[in-house]
């Protein structure tokens, strides 16, 4: 590449500008490979453990010491304290001392073994989603099995055969396969759209920080003299170098996810390597196009930085897009992070070929067209800028 041209010394220059303030380089290489440590080594089990419950046995039978010991096998539940009443259950929950309570009330055996279906009852904290979720599920299973368990004994005591009473109490038998997560991993289904979502929030943040800090530092001239006068070359050697490092940073969570934590991958490494270019591209667009239209540097940061919050609410991974408002399901085609995320889902999980989420790929490579449409606007500001403190 020939340096007299006017690309290059934009280029040039803006490197020499990310390496001279310690901001790019945090925000642009530190941040976001800090970020990939800290969650996937938050959730490096897969799934929480030993939640802390608490058990309340009014009935102090063999046979509810027998349920307690195996609630207190399952993975997600640990029975950390027994109390004497549920008042006191009650308080240790309010306190935030235990997830949940498992209370068994006073002749709950005898009601067993004489078949009245007596009521044992469970309490979690809702409030703590996952915690709540989790001590629900097993707990509700091990009321299932204990009823199982003892309608097996008093069949069996009547004489019924033990073959024919397992088919009386479970004529169904449900054989479960869980798809593409069958550990259901809470790092495998988090982290994938978590960590591409933060980097496309620092995209933005950068992006309209390295246009505006020219208005707020007075070096637009010099910058816009570099490429000749052109917005469009100046953009292009401005964001290059970004484009650059946000990619190798996008490619080593593809490493680190798939390849080191083996993260489930069913497309091939291409795919991969094309949505995060696409998604870093998009952003970077994106950006631009807010900034364009709230054309200072404090008002191209809050526009950025409220819209890569909501991205993370509105991409569909922690609620159905097709759950939403149709004004919200509209709204969700404008989020980058929304198209990465069907990408992710339909190809890298599921496995399609790229002839199936064509549009994903479509509707991203389609958001570089945003800064074209609001090039005049923008040039009007970069040659006609009064910076507003």
């Amino acid at each position: 590449m020939n340096c007299s041209n006017g690309l290059c010394k934009v280029f040039k220059r803006e490197c020499r500008r990310l390496i001279s303030r310690p901001l790019y380089i945090f925000c642009m290489v530190v941040a976001p490979l800090a970020c990939a440590w800290f969650f996937t080594s938050l959730m490096s089990n897969g799934l929480p453990a030993d939640l802390p419950v608490g058990a309340v046995d009014m009935d102090d039978t063999q046979t509810t010491r027998e349920i307690l010991r195996n609630l207190d096998a399952f993975t997600q539940v640990k029975i950390t304290q027994r109390y004497p009443n549920l008042s006191e259950a009650r308080e240790a929950m309010q306190k935030g001392e235990i997830y949940a309570c498992y209370y068994i009330p006073e002749g709950t055996t005898a009601e067993l073994l004489a078949s009245r279906q007596p009521t044992i009852s469970f309490y979690t904290n809702a409030s703590l989603i996952v915690a709540g979720s989790l001590t629900y599920r097993d707990m509700r299973t091990m009321s299932a099995l204990a009823n199982a368990s003892v309608g097996l004994k008093v069949l069996q005591a009547k004489g019924v055969p033990e073959k024919t009473a397992r088919e009386l109490l479970q004529p169904i038998v449900i054989d479960t396969h869980p798809l593409n997560n069958p550990w259901l991993n809470y790092s495998v289904y988090l982290n994938n759209t978590i960590l591409p979502g933060i980097l496309m929030l620092l995209i933005f943040m950068i992006t309209a920080f390295s246009i505006g800090i020219e208005m707020k530092e007075g070096t637009i001239a010099q910058w816009l003299e570099l490429a000749g006068g052109n917005t469009v070359i100046a953009l292009l050697g401005k964001l290059l170098p970004q484009t650059v490092i946000f990619f190798l940073v996008g490619i080593t969570y593809d490493v680190w996810l798939y390849a080191i934590l083996q993260f489930p991958c069913n497309s091939g490494i291409m795919p991969l390597l094309a949505a995060t270019l696409l998604m870093v591209i998009a952003s970077q667009a994106f950006a631009v196009f807010l900034f364009a239209l709230f054309p200072t540097l404090r008002l191209s940061l809050s526009a950025c930085s409220l819209w890569g919050m909501l991205s993370f609410s509105i991409s569909g991974f922690s609620f159905p897009v097709m759950a939403m408002h149709p004004a919200l399901q509209t709204l969700s085609v404008l989020f980058p992070l929304r198209h990465y995320f069907l990408i992710y889902v339909n190809q890298t999980l599921n496995g399609y070929p790229p002839s199936e989420i064509w549009t994903s790929y479509a509707a991203l490579a389609g958001f570089v067209i945003l800064p074209f449409l609001v090039i005049k606007r923008l040039d009007n500001v970069l040659k006609k800028f009064d910076y507003i403190p």
